[in-house]
């Protein structure tokens, strides 16, 4: 009897799961409670795929032999209710695609920087002359690349909400950036849970692969005490000391390896900041592991163009400099976007907010950011934790608001940074559209 895959979610995970299972020969039917888009709906249509959208037919998906569920939706929503009370099995589209390849699978996770990290490994890799893709939460559903294409290496972003439901999977490389609070309205509140969703991309790993990290990261390397981890340990840090696979050292960046050493001029990289730093020590030690040669990883070190809406560069008007960092989604984003802050700023923050803990940025607050604008539907955690600080604060509920009045607070040579530590989904459809709104005002003024 044919096996019955229901994949829940339309969007690039789910549209692409579907293909490969179709392709793969099971009985497969989609739904979303959402419209789904036009170009997802046309790929369903092209292969014959059952779906539904606007609703959930409970008996449709309770029927199912194995559920594939887009990382957005959590457990909580009635539907997944109803499928884990059943006891059917649900795994996520990475979990899935990762049965039909023999691809090497380099794969990033961490609080902040992993898109960064992602990309920017990716570069490297595609710049060596390797067969490879980008999937997870950047570029192309792994499932639709591994049902279409053949690629040799894969690069995947992964989040806590795709290593949730990740089993049998296995990273050859894993990247763990850093540990931050976030999304802990998606745990329960409960630190530990996400941490521990996080480890989750060493599951599976054996003496032949690799588990990159950042050694300075106080939850980690507390965390790596608890596992008995058989992949050989890259741990990358600011400064150099014992076991440390990639460091800093004066002027230059240094990558150690069983087959020497290589040193890369800091002045090489295409990317500023600390934060960035280590986003390049991470893809240089995984471009080491993969054995490419120390001129092209330097090549593409130099030739990256960065990531839109992390840091990005909007304009400059009458003097001010306006930043996108719309992807700072957390506190930690906002935290290494002002640590990198050379002049006065005007921050824009707000949002809806997953639990922030706003003292992390408290002090960087106090000694870089002269004015806030609060750009959300509810402001009121924000002007609890930062009015008693002695800044000029303001209140905006649209985009263009927000700018007008971040402008009007700034004097020549000082810097509007939109970083807002929240998640988009208050007043716009994602970061995406929040930081092409700015871009959008900032050219308006």
């Amino acid at each position: 009897m044919t096996k019955r895959v229901v994949v829940l979610g339309a969007g690039e995970s789910g549209a692409g799961a579907a293909v490969l299972a179709k392709l793969k020969g099971f009985d497969v039917f989609v739904s979303d409670s959402s419209p789904i888009k036009e170009n997802y709906l046309s790929l369903l249509k092209e292969y014959d795929i059952e779906n539904e959208s606007g609703t959930h037919t409970i008996d449709k998906i309770l029927n199912a032999d194995e559920v594939i569920k887009s990382p957005g939706i959590p457990d909580t929503v009635p539907v997944m209710r109803a499928i884990l009370e059943k006891g059917i099995p649900v795994i996520s589209e990475i979990e899935f695609a990762g049965r039909y390849t023999n691809a090497k699978m380099i794969c990033i996770t961490g609080s902040n920087g992993k898109t960064t990290t992602t990309l920017l490994t990716y570069h490297i890799l595609k710049s060596a002359g390797l067969n490879v893709g980008l999937a997870g939460n950047v570029g192309k559903s792994l499932a639709l690349q591994v049902a279409t294409q053949n690629f040799d290496y894969y690069v995947i972003e992964l989040s806590s909400f795709q290593l949730d439901n990740m089993y049998d999977f296995k990273a050859n490389i894993a990247v763990l950036l850093n540990i931050t609070p976030d999304h802990l309205d998606r745990y329960g509140y409960e630190m530990q849970n996400y941490v521990d969703a996080k480890f989750r991309i060493t599951q599976n790993q054996t003496e032949n692969d690799a588990f990159i990290f950042w050694n300075d990261d106080p939850i980690i390397t507390e965390e790596l005490s608890k596992y008995n981890l058989k992949s050989r340990l890259y741990p990358f840090a600011e400064t150099n000391s014992e076991g440390v696979a990639a460091y800093k050292e004066g002027q230059n960046i240094i990558i150690n390896d069983k087959d020497g050493t290589i040193s890369i001029e800091e002045e090489a990289l295409s990317l500023e900041g600390r934060h960035n730093l280590f986003n390049s020590l991470a893809a240089s030690i995984s471009a080491k592991v993969l054995e490419i040669r120390k001129e092209e990883i330097r090549a593409a070190l130099s030739g990256f163009k960065g990531v839109e809406h992390r840091l990005e560069k909007a304009g400059r008007v009458r003097g001010v400099e306006f930043i996108n960092d719309s992807k700072a989604t957390n506190v930690n984003s906002c935290w290494y976007a002002l640590e990198s802050m050379k002049t006065p700023v005007v921050l824009i923050l707000g949002g809806k907010d997953k639990g922030n803990d706003y003292t992390e940025i408290e002090q960087l607050v106090k000694d870089k950011v002269k004015a806030i604008v609060c750009l959300g539907v509810d402001n009121s955690k924000l002007h609890k934790f930062f009015d008693g600080m002695g800044k000029n604060m303001a209140d905006a509920s649209s985009m263009k608001e927000a700018v007008e009045k971040a402008f009007a607070m700034a004097n020549p040579g000082d810097t509007v940074l939109l970083s807002p530590c929240c998640a988009s989904f208050d007043l716009f459809k994602s970061y995406e559209d929040r930081g092409e709104q700015f871009k959008k005002c900032v050219k308006e003024i």
